[in-house]
C-alpha cells in the first residue's frame, strides 16, 4: 500500500492507494474518512488500483484556508494529477458523490464510470425532488447521526465502529464550510461514461423515491436499489455494494488483467462471513 500527504491550495490531503490496474477513487461521506471503506478495499483492489483519501477537514487531511466543499473538486483534481491518473472510475457516497459529480462536470474526459451512492449532492432539485427532500430534511433534522446514516437493523458493532471512525474528523455536518455547485440531473448524461445510482431502500436522508426521480432524468444511467439498507449501503450490505461496483467497472471496460472479484469468484470472501 502506498500513502502520503499532498499539499494543495489551502489544504493538506491524505491519501492511500492499494492494488494495481485502472484506478478507482472512493470518496467518503460526512461521517467518514479514508478508513470507512474497509469493506470495499479487498474486493475492489483485486484488479484495480483503489485510491482513498480524506476530504479536507476529515481524517488526517487539514483545511488550512477554511474553504470546505468549495475546494473538494480542486483537491481531487490535484490528487489525481499527483498520482498520475489520467482516467478514473469515481465512487462517491453521500457528500463524496458531490465531489465526484463536480469532477465529472469539470473533466468528463477523465472519468471512466461514475457511481452516485446514497446521494443527490451536486444535483439541482427539481420541484418533485424538492418536495420529497424537504420532507426528508424535516424528518431527520433532530435525529442522532447514527439514526441518520444507518438502517434500523444495522448491527450495534457497526454503529460503534462508525462512531469511532467519525471521531477523527474535525468537520461535520454542522460546521462544514462551502457548498457544492448543483447542476440539473440531465446535464450528467451524454458524457461518454456509464452512470450508476445506488441507494439503500431504507435511506432516510436521500429517500429512494427522490433518487428514482433523479435517475430517470439522467440519460443512459441505471439504478440499483439495495433492500434492508439505509444511508450507508456500502457498510450495511457490502457484498451487494461491491458486486454492483465491480459490474459497473466491467461495463466500463475499466478492469485490470486479474478480472473482477465478484462474490461468486474464487478468493472473494467479504468481511463478516464466507462468500
Amino acid at each position: 500500500m502506498d500513502s502520503g500527504m499532498l499539499a494543495t491550495a489551502g489544504a493538506e490531503i491524505y491519501w492511500q492507494a492499494l492494488g494495481e490496474g485502472p484506478a478507482v477513487v472512493l470518496a467518503h461521506g460526512v461521517g467518514g474518512n479514508h478508513a470507512i471503506w474497509y469493506r470495499q478495499i479487498d474486493a475492489l483492489s483485486r484488479s484495480n488500483r483503489v485510491i482513498t483519501f480524506d476530504h479536507r477537514g476529515f481524517g488526517l487531511s487539514r483545511d488550512l484556508d477554511g474553504r470546505g466543499r468549495d475546494a473538494f473538486v480542486e483537491d481531487l483534481t490535484a490528487l489525481l494529477d499527483h498520482l498520475g491518473e489520467a482516467k478514473v472510475a469515481l465512487v462517491g457516497q453521500s457528500m463524496g458523490a458531490g465531489t465526484c459529480i463536480g469532477f465529472a462536470h469539470r473533466a468528463p474526459e477523465r472519468v471512466a464510470a461514475l457511481a452516485i451512492c446514497d446521494s443527490l449532492h451536486g444535483i439541482a432539485e427539481s420541484a418533485e425532488i424538492k418536495t420529497i427532500m424537504d420532507a426528508a430534511r424535516a424528518n431527520t433534522a433532530d435525529l442522532a447521526q447514527i439514526e441518520r446514516v444507518l438502517g434500523a437493523n444495522a448491527p450495534r458493532e457497526l454503529a460503534a465502529l462508525y462512531r469511532q471512525i467519525a471521531s477523527f474528523n474535525i468537520a461535520d455536518r454542522h460546521n462544514l464550510a462551502g457548498r457544492f455547485d448543483a447542476c440539473p440531473a440531465v446535464d450528467l448524461g451524454g458524457k461518454g461514461f456509464p452512470i450508476l445510482f445506488l441507494c439503500g431502500v431504507e435511506d432516510r436522508l436521500f429517500p429512494i423515491e427522490a433518487v428514482r426521480v433523479a435517475q430517470a432524468e439522467v440519460p443512459s444511467s441505471f439504478l440499483v436499489e439495495i433492500n434492508d439498507a439505509g444511508h450507508s449501503a456500502f457498510l450495511e450490505a457490502p457484498t451487494q455494494f461491491n458486486d454492483t461496483i465491480l459490474s459497473l467497472l466491467q461495463m466500463a471496460g475499466h478492469v485490470g488483467k486479474a478480472g473482477a472479484a465478484h462474490s461468486n469468484a474464487a478468493g472473494y470472501v467479504p468481511v463478516g462471513g464466507a462468500a
